[in-house]
């Protein structure tokens, strides 16, 4: 018989679990669970929702009567990533160093991606189109705080220009020593031609509206 006296694991202190719907999905009851776990439905009621402390006792018994690993249920919790502001067609923004600490708005960080060093900006606007859309993130990180590194020529890159204005183009070299061709992502606007560039950086992954999860 399970102990209702919850001694809960360090490493499972604040984990959030994902009991309810599979439960719901296995078309049982809270009262049915709690039966077959042999605890009380009040017990049982206050695991599923957060507010008595999960044990590894509890949480082998619920897996295994849902039928699933212990694994499925933990949801984990994922790294963020700050949103240094938007970008469209010539949009202004606050760039990495407004959020040096990491303040301001986050965005979960994809699947695959460490978040060190990684910066993301929001599309705004469908001065993209078709390539990137409105609330599109696009990931980004600096090598240094100004200056060209060789791997953005050709490449789909974030970059500011002498004047302060940021801009998401594909960067190829200009005419002069110096000078870089931005050229539009889409085909109805025109090229930047010889432009002055404070920095830029590629572009590391872009995560499509409907999957950036903010926070």
């Amino acid at each position: 018989m399970f102990m209702e006296n919850v001694a809960a694991l360090p490493h499972r202190c604040g984990m959030k679990f994902s009991i309810g719907e599979k439960r719901k999905a296995a078309g049982l009851t809270q009262e049915r669970m709690a039966e077959m776990l042999e605890i009380s439905p009040g017990l049982y009621n206050g695991l599923e929702n957060g507010k008595r402390r999960m044990n590894e006792t509890y949480l082998e018994g619920i897996a295994r009567i849902l039928g699933c690993s212990v694994s499925d249920l933990i949801i984990e919790k994922r790294p963020t990533i700050a949103i240094a502001g938007k970008v469209g067609a010539g949009a202004s923004v606050p760039l990495v160093d407004a959020y040096e600490k990491g303040d301001g708005p986050q965005v979960e960080c994809p699947p695959g991606l460490s978040p060190h060093g990684v910066v993301a900006v929001e599309v705004e606007g469908d001065s993209m189109e078709p390539v990137y859309s409105a609330g599109d993130i696009l990931f980004y990180s600096r090598s240094t705080h100004d200056g060209m590194p060789e791997d953005v020529i050709g490449h789909k890159a974030v970059c500011e220009d002498e004047g302060g204005m940021v801009w998401v183009k594909r960067v190829k070299r200009g005419d002069e020593p110096g000078f870089f061709h931005l050229i539009s992502l889409n085909p109805g606007s025109e090229t930047m031609w010889n432009k002055r560039l404070k920095w830029a950086a590629r572009v590391r992954l872009a995560w499509p509206a409907e999957f950036a999860k903010k926070v």
